[in-house]
């Protein structure tokens, strides 16, 4: 079975590939996830929960960052120059990955008081957790679609037709 960009890239190069472009984005991406609904649901806008919740974000946005540009030029750039995508779902995935910079630089700033500023506690509150709510909504398309035969999405005249004996 062929398998996705996405996926190769985390297939190979094991376990690192697999460390690097998942495990440490998710299990950042996870924290700030976790720490916020205590946050939110507390109303804690200071103490360890935030301090946590604060330095996963920030640190996840900027390593998420490295990883974009990372990628952006090793494979998206190249791959798209040179026509060798998998098919829509390849498309899809690596997109909705790399669309993950979205959510988590947004974290990042807003936490770094690099915007948002002229929100009151309960705005940023409201801001913060949007962005957790898209990256976890990016990060599932993303292994959905990572997950497919990318020829599945793919069509093609003689995969459309049926059979004339698979009428019966």
């Amino acid at each position: 079975m062929a398998m996705t960009h996405y996926m190769e890239l985390l297939a190979v190069n094991q376990p690192w590939n697999l460390i690097l472009f998942m495990a440490i984005p998710v299990i950042l991406a996870e924290t700030v996830a976790i720490t916020e609904l205590f946050i939110l649901f507390n109303r804690q806008c200071s103490g360890l929960l935030r301090k946590i919740n604060k330095v996963a974000s920030i640190v996840g946005g900027v390593y998420f960052l490295g990883v974009f540009v990372y990628l952006m030029n090793a494979a998206v750039i190249p791959l798209t120059m040179s026509g060798q995508w998998r098919g829509p779902a390849d498309v899809i995935a690596v997109g909705f990955y790399l669309s993950g910079i979205i959510p988590l630089l947004g974290m990042a700033l807003l936490d770094l008081k690099l915007i948002g500023k002229q929100r009151d506690e309960e705005a940023k509150l409201k801001l913060h957790a949007t962005f957790v709510a898209i990256f976890l909504v990016v990060a599932h398309v993303a292994m959905i679609f990572g997950m497919l035969d990318p020829t599945l999405l793919m069509s093609s005249p003689s995969s459309q037709a049926m059979p004339p004996h698979s009428m019966h």
